[in-house]
């Protein structure tokens, strides 16, 4: 289901920034959605750091056959050595058991975030082991759906600018938070274009 605030968001950066509006023209059939519970897709992301698409799609199922349900009190359970033969390292074994911890005692506890900015929930969700300020950026954006951030160490948010906005020439993360004050409060939406002009079809892990 499309964002409530998308339609509007697009009209105002087309109408704000004429290299968006051109983007958007491109790339306007398709749009964010959400991804589902928001306990697996911390789990997920926690999966899929530093190795290809494949190889951590195949993690994940070895993880979920081996839980049988990844739940927070599922995985908080487990024992290292069973992630372990899921594919998982022994750091990232431990930061799956940190979370589900963490969710299970309640220190991160999704039920208030509706209620708490961006930067509040960031820094809840750096508390868990493995989770850093980007892991907790990409989870505003895909899972909670917050349309205004800006992930200023995105690889693909820094080169769709340098393609866009600079004809290839690099670009500093200043300067992309500074071209990033033009598209508040939607910055989500223009990182999200400059991703699809990067490449049109969205991967979904």
């Amino acid at each position: 289901m499309k964002p409530q605030f998308w339609d509007a968001a697009c009209a105002e950066l087309s109408g704000r920034d004429p290299v968006m509006a051109q983007i958007i023209a491109e790339r306007g059939d398709i749009y964010l959605t959400t991804r589902g519970d928001p306990f697996q897709t911390l789990a997920r992301s926690i999966v899929n750091q530093q190795i290809s698409v494949k190889a951590a799609l195949s993690v994940w199922t070895r993880v979920q056959q081996a839980a049988g349900e990844v739940s927070p009190q599922r995985l908080a359970r487990m024992r290292t050595t069973t992630l372990r033969k899921c594919g998982l390292s022994e750091r990232k074994a431990e930061y799956m058991k940190d979370l589900g911890k963490r969710f299970t005692s309640g220190e991160v506890d999704p039920t208030h975030w509706p209620q708490l900015d961006d930067e509040a929930i960031i820094a809840e969700l750096v508390t868990v082991r493995g989770i850093g300020r980007w892991t907790a950026e990409m989870f505003l954006i895909f899972n909670l759906l917050r349309p205004d951030v800006l992930p200023l160490d995105d690889l693909g948010l820094i080169r769709g600018v340098e393609k866009r906005y600079r004809e290839g020439a690099p670009v500093s993360r200043r300067e992309v938070q500074q071209l990033g004050e033009r598209w508040r409060p939607w910055r989500t939406v223009a990182t999200w274009y400059l991703w699809r002009s990067l490449e049109p079809v969205p991967v979904e892990l």
